[in-house]
């Protein structure tokens, strides 16, 4: 399995979704199909 890289807008949009507009990190990692621990990193 190869590692997945992410885009600088597609970090930048995840964490926008939790502190902007108050997304639970759970929910919003779900919505980016990412683990939650990556999220929170």
């Amino acid at each position: 399995m190869t590692r997945r890289k992410f885009s600088r807008e597609f970090k930048v949009e995840a964490v926008r979704l939790v502190t902007d507009r108050g997304v639970a990190v759970a929910q919003a990692a779900r919505d980016f199909d990412i683990a939650e621990s990556v999220l929170r990193r």
